[in-house]
């Protein structure tokens, strides 16, 4: 039986959780940044209209010598998630340029000054039911968090093949940041973890090796960098194309993107995942199969320095990819 609250049975009073509490005290919407308790939708929103949601994960790095905080690649990601936007027939009412301006204003309204993840996503928000949803608007709202970077801390990962294979271009591409793209994650994900593991790694429909749950990958092989192609179903990583500038250019590395086999990584001699949120996380075994020494592997140590460096201002160099949120 339903009980509808009346004055003799008023509404519970509200548990305060840890969650309600650990936020920012703004995000922006739909060109208002907003008190993070007035950021509210309604609950016919739930559901549908994030089928064809898609997102972004960017981040901001804080330079521990001069204070200052880098946006990592805004307009690269902002790019990406125009991107998205297109190829799901999205009608955004912000451009690129001014998602990135916005966000620069949304990390100093909320007084972030070190290492801070920002998380765009755009909905179709009048969408309610299964639908095209073309006539619909585009909503997006963009929410910041600080984050630990575990860059050069060592911290290794086991992983797996996983059972599940990664959805190709013809099914849910890749290629589109979609939300409802990452179930095929999140199900290897589960199976890693309920299974022993850290993280999967996901072969394609012809049995070659694409990427991790939300990360790409990268496998050295007798002084040679190789990365699953972008043909193979991986993400258009953003982090995978600048470690593979800084690969060549800092480092003199050989790199190959191509088809990689499954037995390929049973006898790598570095593996690791990169990405935002991965950063660059080495992998210490496969299948129970040790990496190298089972560290961090020489190569791997190498340009995670570069990168580490390069995000915070540390390197002079690449500055192109780095854009001044505040000054110290």
């Amino acid at each position: 039986m339903t009980v509808i609250p009346t004055a003799a049975t008023p509404h519970p009073a509200p548990v305060i959780t840890h969650a309600e509490e650990d936020h920012p005290a703004y995000l922006w919407r739909d060109g208002h940044i907003l008190p993070w308790a007035d950021a509210n939708v309604h609950a016919s929103s739930l559901g549908w209209s994030t089928m064809a949601a898609v997102f972004e994960g960017i981040k901001a790095y804080a330079n521990p010598h001069t204070g200052v905080q880098w946006g990592w690649q805004f307009a690269e990601h902002y790019q990406r998630f125009a991107q998205s936007m297109r190829l799901q027939r999205m009608r955004p009412e912000f451009t690129p340029v001014e998602l990135a301006d916005i966000s620069r204003e949304l990390l100093r309204a909320n007084g972030h000054t070190g290492d801070t993840y920002i998380r765009p996503l755009a909905w179709l928000s009048d969408v309610t039911w299964f639908t095209d949803g073309e006539s619909s608007r585009t909503s997006i709202v963009i929410i910041t968090e600080p984050f630990s970077s575990h860059l050069r801390t060592g911290r290794t990962v086991k992983s797996c093949i996983s059972t599940w294979i990664r959805v190709g271009d013809n099914q849910l591409s890749p290629r589109v940041k979609c939300i409802s793209n990452y179930q095929n994650s999140r199900l290897a994900l589960i199976e890693a973890k309920r299974n022993g593991f850290d993280q999967p790694i996901l072969l394609n429909q012809a049995g070659k090796v694409t990427e991790g749950p939300a990360s790409c990958l990268f496998l050295v092989r007798d002084g040679v960098m190789i990365t699953p192609s972008l043909t193979s179903g991986v993400l258009e990583s953003i982090t995978r194309t600048a470690l593979i500038r800084l690969c060549r250019e800092e480092l003199g590395l050989t790199v190959q993107e191509r088809d990689v086999d499954r037995t390929e990584l049973y006898v790598a001699d570095e593996i690791f995942f990169c990405g935002t949120g991965a950063e660059m996380l080495p992998v210490s075994s496969i299948d129970h199969f040790q990496v190298g020494d089972g560290g961090v592997g020489p190569l791997t140590s190498r340009l995670e320095k570069v990168f580490h460096d390069v995000v915070r201002g540390i390197h002079p160099g690449y500055s192109n990819w780095r854009t001044p949120v505040s000054h110290a």
